[in-house]
């Protein structure tokens, strides 16, 4: 997968990919750094926002079986092209290249805590983009495809919830699985319990947080792991009164510790304590009342591409 993807001959007039408010296959392959000819077919992911482009990277034979149809048994199926990697080109444009050092150092804290089981795994890569006017570095990485249901921290997560993910990715596979609902849920209780603990550790040890609020940030796994699958947006976690915000104007850390307590709430089946480290702080009823405010203050004023609604 990489050598297909770095750097080759200059594209020579390409628009800058990160000032698209969305990217094709066509638009993929002008870039200066995807080697030619290039065996892979680009689509568009559902999850693209604001921070950066995703594009799944498929095999064009999983492409014409997901367009022509395959026939079993005599009945015909439209099996959804798998993707064989993620690819993501993050928007944000930086000065010089201590800017995007310090960006690939803060994916690094996330990978230290939650690789490898908690963390769709990424070769994160700087190129030498030289489309526009002048050349330029771009942060992209060849991602992990996490295969599950997307998680939302605010929408339950009750037992009820939980089996109804793991019957509906249950009817997606077509080969037998050895657990059923009692065991699943019993792992998805003990892998929680794990990557709960790894957020808590990454908070206090690395003063640092993941984007846990977005939308479709969190997946569930058919074997029961919660991985996330957003590396990118990461929150220095400061304990004063001041409520950060990311270069987006989303208060991202606070929304994360909030999204973390009820994570560790109902995945675990346990009362919160209130006068913990971490949630005496960011649990604070009128900080959480600001930080909400900030929130919709964030919405009015952008397309909320990548933030669910709470």
């Amino acid at each position: 997968m990489q050598r297909d993807l770095r750097q080759g001959e200059s594209s020579g007039g390409a628009e800058d990919p990160r000032d698209k408010l969305r990217l094709t296959h066509q638009d993929i392959l002008k870039l200066n750094f995807i080697r030619m000819p290039c065996p892979y077919i680009f689509r568009r992911h559902y999850r693209t926002g604001l921070r950066s482009h995703i594009m799944e990277v498929l095999d064009p034979a999983d492409v014409e079986r997901e367009r022509d149809g395959l026939t079993v048994a005599g009945v015909k199926h439209f099996p959804r092209a798998r993707p064989k990697r993620m690819l993501r080109i993050f928007r944000t444009k930086f000065n010089n290249l201590r800017e995007a050092e310090e960006e690939l150092k803060r994916v690094k804290i996330i990978s230290r805590f939650l690789a490898p089981g908690h963390m769709a795994m990424s070769n994160e890569f700087l190129v030498d983009y030289t489309g526009g006017q002048k050349r330029d570095c771009i942060l992209c990485g060849l991602q992990e495809y996490v295969e599950g249901e997307a998680i939302n921290p605010w929408t339950g997560l009750d037992r009820r919830q939980l089996i109804t993910l793991f019957n509906r990715m249950l009817s997606e596979k077509n080969t037998p699985l050895d657990t059923n609902e009692e065991k699943w849920l019993r792992e998805v209780r003990q892998k929680a319990e794990d990557f709960i603990r790894r957020l808590r550790d990454m908070v206090l040890e690395a003063n640092t947080v993941p984007d846990l609020a977005g939308a479709g940030n969190l997946i569930i796994t058919l074997s029961g792991n919660i991985k996330l699958v957003d590396i990118n947006n990461i929150s220095r976690v400061s304990f004063n009164a001041t409520i950060p915000i990311d270069d987006r104007g989303y208060p991202v850390c606070d929304r994360s510790i909030e999204a973390l307590a009820l994570l560790e709430e109902r995945l675990l089946c346990k009362p919160l304590d209130r006068a913990d480290t971490i949630y005496k702080v960011f649990l604070d009823p009128d900080r959480m009342k600001t930080a909400k405010a900030i929130e919709k203050a964030f919405y009015r004023t952008t397309e909320p591409a990548s933030y669910p609604v709470h």
